[in-house]
């Protein structure tokens, strides 16, 4: 199941999205015989409802395209797809997760994930353009898989981490690096107000298959940046959610990035830093590709 968010005139809503074709969320609920627990209209509330059985639920999704009418919003570009969760109450990151890119950043191996914050307002959608060049001279890209929470997880283990995560999509982790190393915490370099795409939808985990066999890939204009696999992180997507809820209790439609590989612009010689008009695309294998243009001053 691929689930998105959409502009209404009313406000932000949910949708599943079926071939190139989007459907509101809470009717195609009510068109089906699923909706046992309500009809909610956004990505976090169906998260909260039923995030224990979206396998389920996508199966009887997949086959309601041509009977659920009413429910079709139309076709992704007519849309107007935001991303995916509009309002997640955490957005963390893992940094340093792969080890080439902590090998091309001179540091050592972590023995933990090293987690910092983003904030829903870095959050920007699909075909939005990327801000931060009126407030960096510096903006670099970051290709990642981003993970959305589909049950509250509190203190969960390894082996049974992955029940909890609904699904992935695709995020770019656009890093403002010279606000980033003014001081020891990065925070100002990361959290750049309308900074860091994502989507266009969140693929749910049993569409997935395995989440540490998944290739990444991250592109400026057209030319590859970075290339890797998440069967090279330090600290798989299990160990991560382990990890962070047992010091955090995560929610439905809660965010984690999990980390970029080798090949940022600003360990290259000379860096590069993108600038306005240029495009970052990030494409996560049977994820989705993430594509957007860098907005002028």
């Amino acid at each position: 199941m691929k689930l998105v968010s959409y502009n209404h005139p009313y406000g932000p809503r949910g949708g599943v999205l079926i071939g190139d074709e989007v459907y509101d969320l809470e009717q195609l609920l009510a068109d089906t015989e699923v909706a046992d627990r309500g009809a909610p209209p956004s990505v976090k509330e169906f998260l909260t409802l039923y995030g224990d059985c979206l396998p389920e639920i996508g199966k009887v999704f997949a086959g309601a395209g041509e009977t659920a009418v009413g429910a079709l919003v139309g076709t992704v570009a007519e849309a107007g797809l935001i991303g995916p969760v509009t309002d997640p109450a955490k957005v963390l990151c893992v940094g340093l997760n792969y080890k080439d890119h902590v090998a091309e950043t001179g540091r050592a191996l972590p023995d933990y994930p090293d987690v910092f914050t983003k904030f829903a307002s870095t959050l920007i959608g699909p075909f939005d353009e990327i801000g931060g060049v009126d407030v960096s001279e510096k903006l670099d890209f970051e290709g990642e898989v981003a993970i959305v929470i589909g049950r509250r997880a509190s203190r969960v283990s390894e082996a049974e981490a992955l029940e909890y995560v609904a699904g992935l999509a695709p995020l770019n982790d656009v890093s403002a690096r010279d606000l980033q190393f003014r001081g020891t915490q990065w925070t100002p370099g990361k959290a750049v107000d309308g900074s860091t795409p994502w989507g266009p939808a969140l693929v749910t985990l049993d569409e997935i298959g395995d989440p540490q066999t998944l290739e990444l890939v991250t592109r400026v204009n057209d030319i590859e940046m970075q290339r890797s696999n998440t069967r090279h992180q330090i600290f798989p997507i299990a160990t991560i959610v382990s990890y962070i809820s047992g010091f955090l209790t995560l929610e439905p439609g809660d965010v984690i990035a999990t980390g970029t590989p080798q090949g940022i612009g600003a360990k290259r010689t000379p860096p590069v830093w993108i600038a306005p008009g240029d495009t970052v695309e990030i494409e996560v294998e049977r994820v989705g590709t993430l594509r957007n243009r860098v907005a002028a001053v």
